[in-house]
């Protein structure tokens, strides 16, 4: 499903790309996009209870900012909460939490070809979880997460300073959750992918 997504959205942005020379990036520039991103947890867990945990997928707006040190490199802060169900293997409503996780890339950008402007990058990223809700059980609580982030995207020029985009990261986010007095505990990597499509505007 992902790969799908991921390949559609390419190809969008491959089949609207026009060859517009003088509108790449420089030392100095800002791109501020808004994104719609499909965030989808590839959680591994244990419970104490011999059960394991599994968390929605979610579709979120977003909010970045990248700025360029030079051409070729650059760094973004992006800005989102994402809301996700939670529940285990065995059939349990373990309720639901939010994730807000700010992450910070450092990217290298390609500019070796027009019309379409690849980058790569890596970073952390700090999770912070908020609005827990208990389902079934009673006193969720979830320990915050610091961790590593990889991204793979692209931006295609649009003219007069606007760009479509589409990216990809892999964020690593582990936490220990209790429930119940700490009766019932799950150590978990979310480990999500967020596929994202949007607009950005260069300043």
């Amino acid at each position: 499903m992902m790969k799908k997504i991921v390949f559609t959205a390419a190809a969008v942005l491959f089949a609207a790309s026009p060859a517009m020379a003088g509108n790449d990036f420089k030392a100095g520039d800002i791109l501020i996009r808004a994104r719609g991103l499909n965030v989808m947890p590839d959680e591994r867990s244990t419970m104490n209870i011999g059960d394991t945990v599994k968390l929605s997928n979610t579709v979120i707006p977003e909010i970045d900012g990248t700025y360029f040190f030079t051409p070729n490199v650059a760094a973004e802060l992006i800005a989102g909460v994402s809301p996700h169900r939670v529940s285990t293997r065995g059939g349990v409503d373990a309720g639901d939490v939010w994730l807000l996780p700010p992450t910070l890339t450092l990217q290298y950008h390609f500019s070796q070809l027009d019309g379409i402007k690849p980058y790569v990058g890596a970073g952390v990223n700090y999770t912070h979880f908020f609005g827990e809700n208990a389902g079934a059980l009673t006193g969720a609580n979830y320990k915050d997460s610091f961790g590593a982030a990889l991204q793979a995207g692209a931006d295609v020029p649009l003219g007069n300073h606007w760009y479509a985009n589409v990216d990809v990261k892999k964020l690593y986010i582990d936490t220990t959750a209790t429930f119940n007095g700490g009766a019932v505990r799950a150590d978990v990597d979310i480990d999500p992918w967020i596929v994202g499509v949007g607009i950005g505007y260069k300043f």
